[in-house]
């Protein structure tokens, strides 16, 4: 479970270039449950995975984690609780290490062991097993460089990777945005595959608004640092992309189109 209560947060304050990120955002997502979040380049999207994550600290509010108070601390105190995948392919994996490097510091995040003489052949087995859910071939390819794979295979990896430490909440930061359409949609299948398999509580930030319909179970809208709309699974079901940019208009009295959405 996620708790959100009166987060805030100014960049530059005092400056010609003050800009408030975040005002008194107020969000809860129950356990299992999966938001995607839309919004204009500014709205606050990525200030938030980030003030979840403990990468920002906010000027005010409290971020808590299965009711733990979390806010104050710092990033690789809570990464136990949290997996991320980022929107760059390369920020997830170590590109000169193996696939089954890869998979072994993932594992071992958060377990308090090292790595030991290698991995063994339960651990190795354990791996076999989870690519093969991707159906991608990547069971075949253990000792194979991460920095051969393609970008949707990578971020394929990296989202399986993710989730080893059987995270409280996962954040997907835009984390098909730098892929092509056949592969974008490749990694939003494994996306909803993997998040249903285990339950995970997750906040995802998309510009593509027919991925935020179509993928989690609660949409919401953010613009200036607000959530200005919060749609539970059966109003999302019923909206279109043209609906979403009607309500954004409606309630805003503002101009707004998918390529506004995009930037």
């Amino acid at each position: 479970m996620l708790e959100i209560k009166n987060l805030s947060r100014t960049f530059f304050p005092g400056t010609v270039n003050e800009r408030k990120a975040l005002r008194n955002i107020n969000l809860t997502l129950g356990n299992g449950e999966f938001v995607t979040v839309i919004g204009s380049n500014g709205a606050g999207k990525s200030t938030v995975l980030n003030m979840v994550a403990g990468k920002l600290q906010p000027d005010a509010g409290t971020v808590a984690i299965d009711g733990k108070n979390v806010t104050k601390l710092a990033d690789f105190r809570r990464a136990k609780y949290i997996g991320r995948v980022f929107q760059d392919p390369m920020a997830g994996t170590a590109p000169t290490m193996s696939i089954e490097e890869n998979m072994a510091l993932a594992y071992a995040r958060g377990r308090f062991r090292g790595l030991g003489a290698g991995v063994g052949a339960k651990r190795r087995e354990l791996f076999v097993e989870e690519l093969k859910s991707l159906e991608l071939g990547l069971e075949n390819r253990l000792k194979t460089k991460v920095g051969l794979l393609s970008g949707g295979q990578r971020q394929a990896l990296s989202l399986l990777m993710a989730t080893f430490s059987e995270p409280k909440i996962l954040l997907l930061d835009e984390h098909t945005a730098a892929l092509d359409p056949q592969r974008a949609a490749l990694v939003s299948r494994l996306t909803n595959q993997i998040v249903e398999r285990h339950q995970l509580t997750t906040l995802m930030v998309t510009h593509n608004m027919e991925q935020a319909l179509q993928l989690g179970t609660r949409l919401i809208m953010m613009h200036d640092g607000q959530i200005i709309l919060d749609l539970d699974s059966e109003q999302k079901q019923q909206m279109t992309v043209k609906d979403l940019l009607g309500e954004f208009e409606k309630i805003k009295g503002a101009q707004l189109d998918d390529r506004t959405m995009l930037q």
